[in-house]
Parts: C-alpha cells; sequence; structure tokens
C-alpha cells in the first residue's frame, strides 16, 4: 500500500497490474512482485516498473532482499519462461490502463508482429521502511533534529544500495528507491495492520 502512494504520488507512475485481487487463499504469501506500474517516455517508450517493497528492522538486510527479489525480473534474458513473462501475461489481460499513450504503448509491445514490440525498458521501484534510532522517545523533539540525524545517516543507505546493485548487477537499470526510516519496523507493521482492522 505504501509502495503504491509513494509511487503514484511522488513519481507519477500509475499501478497496472495489481495482484492482490487475483490472490483466491488468504494464508497464502504473494508470489512475485509487489505490482507493475508503467509510464512512457517523450519518444514512445513503453517503461515497466516493477515494485518490491521490505519492511525489516535493519536497513542492510532491507536493502539486500528487496534488490535480490527485483533483479530477475530485471536482468532476466527475454524468453518464455523468464520470471516476469507470468506477470506480463496477467498484463495482457488484467492491465488497468486510464492513460491513452499509456494504452497505444501497450498495444504496439503485446503485438509481436510490430517492430516497436521490443520499445520497451525494464525497470524497478523499490521501497525499504527499516528501524532509525534517531527518533528521540521525548515526543516534544524537533522535527529538524530529526531531519538532521536522518541526513547524517543517508550516506551509509545510499552506500548499502550502491554496493547491492553492484552485487545484483542492476546498476544500469533505471531503480527508483524510497527509504523510509521508521521508529520500529515491527510497530509500524503492527500499527497498519490495525489501521486496516487486521492482526498479525
Amino acid at each position: 500500500m505504501l509502495l503504491y502512494l509513494l509511487a503514484e504520488r511522488f513519481l507519477q507512475v500509475p499501478l497496472v497490474l495489481c495482484k492482490m485481487d487475483l490472490k483466491t487463499d488468504s494464508r497464502m504469501h504473494y508470489h512475485g512482485a509487489d505490482g507493475v506500474y508503467a509510464s512512457v517516455n517523450k519518444d514512445g517508450l513503453l517503461k515497466l516498473f516493477w515494485g518490491e517493497s521490505k519492511v525489516y528492522g535493519d536497513p542492510t538486510s532491507a536493502i539486500r532482499d528487496c534488490l535480490a527479489s527485483l533483479a530477475p525480473f530485471l536482468v532476466e534474458v527475454d524468453h518464455e519462461g523468464a520470471g516476469r513473462e507470468r506477470d506480463l501475461i496477467l498484463l495482457s489481460d488484467k492491465a488497468d490502463l486510464n492513460d491513452p499513450d499509456l494504452t497505444a504503448a501497450f498495444r504496439k509491445y503485446f503485438d509481436r508482429n510490430s517492430p516497436l514490440s521490443n520499445r520497451v525498458e525494464y525497470c524497478g521501484i523499490a521501497l525499504i521502511a527499516f528501524d532509525a534510532d534517531f527518533y528521540p522517545t521525548d515526543t516534544k523533539a524537533v522535527a529538524d533534529e530529526i531531519l538532521s540525524s536522518a541526513k547524517g545517516e543517508m550516506q551509509n543507505w545510499i552506500k548499502n544500495v550502491k554496493n547491492r546493485l553492484g552485487i545484483e548487477k542492476l546498476e544500469k537499470f533505471d531503480i527508483q528507491f524510497f527509504c523510509v526510516p521508521v521508529p520500529s519496523a515491527d510497530g509500524f507493521r503492527q500499527a497498519f495492520l490495525k489501521a486496516l482492522g487486521l492482526s498479525k
């Protein structure tokens, strides 16, 4: 949900495939990406973004697992058995499009007889939320102090992301990254489930 809100609000990249409505067993985890988003650039290139989110206590683990989950959708060579092909098959039938330019780009993409069917770029949107110890226990703390502390930690997060991009061979891919430091990843998860009327 948070990934969806940030992608649509800040990146203005619409969600075109959500697998939540395709799941029939409430006890099963979702398989694959956390959604597929799409945009068209000024040259008519279709950009498909696979979304992945991780909410962990440790930022390094969240970065590692998030990018490891995204990598197969981006680096795999195109073939019928490719991991992203399952999502693309669903996209051809379940895509939710309200944009005429996006619709036109998808039509060209799915027309395998068209030379324009290969005008696509595979991208990613990664969200990690993790524990940050710079949040004070005093609720009267000044927001500027929190912001300053977060900026100090940001260089470590950037370094970890850069290292992991190299390990996963994702340096040349367009990946939009959201880092969301929270006082407690577990507390965030519990509060979110409570807001939805669910329990862990």
